[in-house]
């Protein structure tokens, strides 16, 4: 089945042609960030290989061995007959944590700085140009995912939640280019922003942050949009280097 609370333009930048002749690496890249986000579904069934190819403008071969590397990865199933095709199969949590808390470990304090800065940017240059080209529709997509945030049960929904959240701010500022960026760091480092955990407090901190962002948008206040949206991924970041240091300290 479809992922839930995600707009159309999220989507189709998933399956949005390659650029410069896309290799099967890329493709393989982008669909496992959608399935690490929740863009596509546990048990969602894919486009057939066909269809796929045409959307994403390469050879038939190449989606065939970028699906080949998905399934080596345990990240699709690929089932024959009638009704057969591939579907998407979502990590265990527990597997998840580990394999996070492990590549937590082996970064620095300067390789999280440097996401961090990567990813405070993006996310305040994507609140800017929503805050400026947002249509009705996409604010209807915003308010959609600050609901699904605060009425999420359970770690594993709120980080799906909130991903999504940012996907659709970078969707609303009307950019292909930018929200697969935006996929693409979410899956790099959003995942690990979530290790710490959250409380209560913490929740509903973010809660009214997201509900800042967008009233900023809908408001066409860009530059509040932008230092709203840097100031809580930095945020983030900081509470990620505690548990950092906390792991690698004796």
């Amino acid at each position: 089945m479809p992922a839930p609370d995600v707009s159309a333009t999220a989507r189709l930048a998933v399956f949005a042609p390659l650029e410069n002749r896309g290799r099967a690496e890329t493709i393989t890249r982008r669909l496992a960030d959608a399935i690490s986000l929740g863009l596509l579904a546990d048990g969602e069934q894919l486009p057939s290989e066909p269809e796929l190819a045409a959307r994403l403008k390469v050879a038939t071969v190449t989606v065939r061995e970028a699906l080949g590397e998905l399934r080596g990865q345990g990240l699709i199933v690929t089932r024959r007959g009638r009704g057969g095709g591939s579907f998407v199969r979502a990590p265990e949590r527990s597997e998840r944590v580990e394999r996070l808390r492990r590549r937590l470990h082996d970064l620095t304090v300067a390789d999280l700085r440097d996401l961090g800065d990567h990813y405070a940017a993006l996310a305040a240059g994507a609140a800017l140009l929503a805050a400026e080209r947002s249509s009705p529709e996409d604010l209807e997509h915003l308010e959609e995912a600050v609901e699904a945030f605060a009425g999420a049960a359970g770690a594993e929904r709120r980080y799906h939640a909130d991903g999504r959240f940012h996907v659709e701010v970078a969707a609303a500022a009307q950019s292909a280019r930018l929200t697969r960026e935006e996929i693409r760091m979410q899956t790099e480092i959003g995942p690990l922003l979530w290790l710490p955990g959250a409380d209560g407090r913490t929740r509903r901190r973010l809660d009214r942050q997201h509900r800042e962002i967008v009233a900023a948008i809908a408001a066409e206040d860009g530059d509040r949009a932008a230092r709203l949206a840097r100031e809580h991924v930095t945020e983030a970041v900081e509470r990620l280097v505690e548990l950092h240091l906390g792991l690698v300290e004796p």
